[in-house]
């Protein structure tokens, strides 16, 4: 029996228009042929599909993975180079032996400065390639992503996370894959069909433990099941911060079935988001108010999640209105997380233990106050290198479950741990702090840059929980964001 061979690509950014850097080839990650098959193992969703691989006995022709923290918009080149790498590929690979399949790792949410649907685009060039019109092409994609009709056009089969916090990213990997294994044994090719609801919603009102996604998760499941021809249904909650037409919520179907039949499907689902719509836009804390609860329940740890800054979202992770906060109500055995690398730089002149006065945070968005001026302790350096406690975290989806703060530090001042990074880290995992001496389970009250992915980790020790509204761009007020290219009438916009 011949071996089937399968291509393997990921491109994977969630990019934040609403912040004004671009995020160049040095922000990527790329690994190419040989490293990524190194990824077994590794918690990934390139692992997932590298599972299904080995399970199936297929050939993997592995080219090229680019993937980079949320951030702003990404430089074109960095999409045609990764472009220019895939087709070469590609090319080999049909002209090698030919190909039966092709696999992919996305985002679904990147924007470039020359395109509002890179993903969308890759697909329809990967389809003009001769030889690669019918070919099966599956994959997986975020829960957040910004799902376009060129996506659906594109695909036999997309697979979403269908959780938040993205604790299935793997799993969602292994059920594409095994999708496109199904495609080969059956020799069926499904299509894939697509609807953009006229809402968006902030990432503080995509939990799937939630309404209103906890009812579209439901319904989802309920059509695959009532219908055979459906092999999955995706809820995508879509990503606010991207300003492009097509933002905000979307459910794609793949199926062999009728096209009249899908659109049946995502006619009820559509229904039932518009009926839910109110749902998705939790209320928040004021900070002040928020902390001073907290100060009065000495029993910790009382979690102050700071959407605003939300790194995972694309903020720059260095503000400082939760520092401030502590600074002002006289919290003290608290600890917050900064991504400030000159800070970090300016301390590697201190002795361990000794007190130096550092301008910290501040630096990286127009809305935060600035820099906070202290006078801290330098308790501890390191390197900044940690492992997930959690394989399921959020943060191992793209980056595995090894993780790179870069260099880093930890300084007190005022009863106040701040740990200080190199490269922003967003606040999936209790190891972040562990790794660095600090134990969140002694803390009275932790910051936490974040919308709900956080929760995974930080549910299980919290006491009490807080999402505040603070300065910054990953606002759950989308009404507050200059939209220019977004669709119109879409809710809360009107």
């Amino acid at each position: 029996m011949t071996q089937s061979r399968i291509l393997l690509a990921g491109l994977f950014h969630e990019t934040h228009t609403f912040v004004d850097e671009v995020t160049g080839l040095s922000e990527y990650t790329i690994n190419h042929g040989p490293r990524m098959l190194a990824r077994r193992g590794d918690g990934s969703t390139i692992d997932g599909f590298l599972e299904v691989a080995d399970r199936e006995g297929w050939l993997v022709v592995p080219v090229c993975d680019f993937s980079a923290l949320p951030s702003g918009t990404t430089d074109h080149a960095v999409f045609e180079l990764f472009w220019k790498e895939l087709e070469q590929g590609i090319r080999a690979a049909l002209a090698e032996g030919g190909l039966d399949g092709i696999w992919l790792a996305l985002h679904g949410a990147m924007v470039t400065t020359e395109s509002v649907d890179p993903e969308g685009e890759l697909l329809a060039r990967i389809r003009r390639i001769p030889g690669m019109a019918e070919l099966p092409l599956f994959g997986v994609f975020d829960l957040h992503a910004t799902f376009t009709a060129a996506m659906a056009a594109g695909a036999s089969g997309l697979v979403a996370y269908r959780e938040n916090p993205h604790i299935d990213a793997r799993d969602a990997a292994v059920r594409s894959a095994d999708l496109l294994a199904r495609a080969l044994r059956e020799g069926r090719a499904p299509r894939m069909f697509a609807r953009n609801a006229p809402i968006i919603w902030p990432p503080t009102g995509t939990g799937t433990a939630d309404r209103p996604m906890r009812d579209l998760e439901a319904l989802a499941r309920q059509i695959e099941a009532e219908d055979p021809d459906i092999w999955t249904v995706n809820v995508v909650a879509g990503y606010s911060f991207s300003d492009v037409p097509d933002a905000g919520v979307a459910f794609s179907v793949t199926t062999v079935g009728s096209e009249t039949d899908a659109m049946a499907a995502l006619d009820r689902l559509e229904a039932l988001a518009v009926e839910l719509q109110p749902l998705g836009l939790p209320q928040e804390w004021s900070l002040d108010a928020a902390l001073e609860e907290a100060r009065r329940s000495p029993d910790g740890p009382s979690i102050i999640v700071e959407p605003s800054d939300n790194i995972g979202g694309g903020a720059p992770g260095d503000g400082t209105a939760v520092l401030r906060g502590f600074l002002r109500h006289g919290i003290r055995n608290a600890a917050v997380a900064i991504a400030d690398p000159a800070a970090v730089t300016a301390l590697t002149v201190v002795p361990i233990g000794s007190t130096a006065r550092i301008s910290i945070g501040g630096k990286g968005s127009r809305l935060d106050e600035g820099p906070v001026e202290l006078d801290v302790t330098l308790i501890s350096r390191s390197d900044g290198a940690f492992t997930l406690e959690d394989r399921n975290s959020h943060l191992a989806a793209m980056q595995g479950v090894y993780i790179s703060m870069g260099p880093s530090a930890v300084v007190e001042a005022e009863g106040i741990k701040i740990l200080l990074t190199s490269i922003k880290t967003p606040p999936f995992d209790l190891g972040q702090f562990r790794s660095q001496g600090i134990i969140p389970e002694e803390l009275s009250v932790i910051g936490v840059k974040a919308a709900v992915a956080h929760r995974r980790a930080y549910d299980k020790i919290a006491k009490r929980s807080f999402t505040v509204t603070t300065p910054g761009p990953c606002t759950s007020d989308l009404r507050s964001l200059p939209y220019r290219r977004l669709r119109p009438n879409v809710f809360p916009l009107v």
